[in-house]
Formats: structure tokens, C-alpha cells, sequence
């Protein structure tokens, strides 16, 4: 299954790239997202709680950062399986700066298999595409803030009202 789109965040592309490679920040705003522990240079195992529909469940499994790019590009592949099935893919980062903002377009191509593949593929690409807007919601929340503050808070209804507030800018 193949899954696109692009994003536009208004904060820097040097921000944006040192959010997308920093684990802390990713184990935050990935939705779901328990645990993120380094095991090699960008390698870490992963724990998180997904689902598509009613099939839910938690999953663990491991994430690489390749061909990394700074501040253009990197590639990441990701193993997970747990009770509701499997799931492997690979995803390519695009980020593009204009001006304050950047773009970050990313492609990707996903296999699911086990129970979780039985909810059709236009369910997975839907929840895929919501995950994917609640991340860089909260990835850009991230990039804002300053190191000398503590970190945003993240969750549902906090990243469905950044979102929101990104749309009527």
C-alpha cells in the first residue's frame, strides 16, 4: 500500500529536520507511541499502541533513520507486530524550505498483514492519513517551542485544536 502527501509546517527547515531526527521528539508526537530506546546510531526499538476501526492492539518493533541528508532529506524503515498482525515499511522525507516554512512531502510504501489487514486497505489508508496529520500537528507544536522550555503536551483534543487553528491561518 502506497501512502503520500505533503505537509506544510511554519517553522524552518533546519528545526523541522532536527525535530524529525531527535527520538524524544518523536516518541511525543508519534500518536500511540509508548516507548522509543536507542539501539545504535539511528536505530531504536519501538512500542506503541495503534489500530485501525475496532482492531487495536500494541506493537513492537524497530525504526531506522537511513540515507540521512541534513536538512533535506532521510529515509525511514519500520518492523512491527503485534496481537492485531504485522506491519513493514519504508518512507521517504522531502523537506523543502520557503521562506519561514517548510514542506515536508513523504512517501511510503506499507504491507500489513493478519487481522489488521482483514479491515481493507481504504480504512488503513484513512487512519494512516489521520495519524500522519496528528504528527505533524505535534511535530511542529515541537519545532516552535524553545529548548528552554519544557516540551509542549500532546494528545487527541490538543492536537485536533492546533490542527484547526493551522487551518484558519
Amino acid at each position: 500500500m502506497k501512502i503520500e502527501g505533503t505537509y506544510q509546517l511554519r517553522v524552518p527547515r533546519a528545526r523541522v529536520y532536527a525535530a524529525l531526527t531527535d527520538p524524544d521528539v518523536l516518541r511525543r508526537c508519534i500518536p500511540g507511541c509508548e516507548s522509543l530506546e536507542r539501539t545504535g546510531d539511528y536505530a531504536y526499538a519501538a512500542t506503541m499502541k495503534a489500530g485501525v476501526g475496532a482492531i487495536k492492539g500494541v506493537f513492537k518493533g524497530n525504526v531506522r533513520l537511513e540515507d540521512m541528508r541534513p536538512p533535506e532529506h532521510y529515509r525511514i524503515v519500520v518492523e512491527g507486530k503485534g496481537a492485531p498482525g504485522f506491519l513493514k515499511g519504508a518512507g521517504e522525507f522531502d523537506l523543502e524550505e520557503r521562506g519561514d516554512s517548510t514542506t515536508i512531502a513523504y512517501t511510503g510504501d506499507v504491507q500489513v498483514g493478519g487481522t489488521i489487514a482483514g479491515v481493507g486497505q481504504r480504512m488503513i489508508q484513512a487512519t494512516a492519513k489521520m495519524m500522519a496529520s496528528q504528527f505533524f500537528t505535534a511535530l511542529e507544536a515541537e519545532a516552535k517551542s524553545s529548548p528552554d522550555t519544557p516540551p509542549p503536551k500532546h494528545g487527541f483534543f490538543r492536537t485536533v485544536l492546533r490542527w484547526i487553528s493551522g487551518w484558519l491561518r
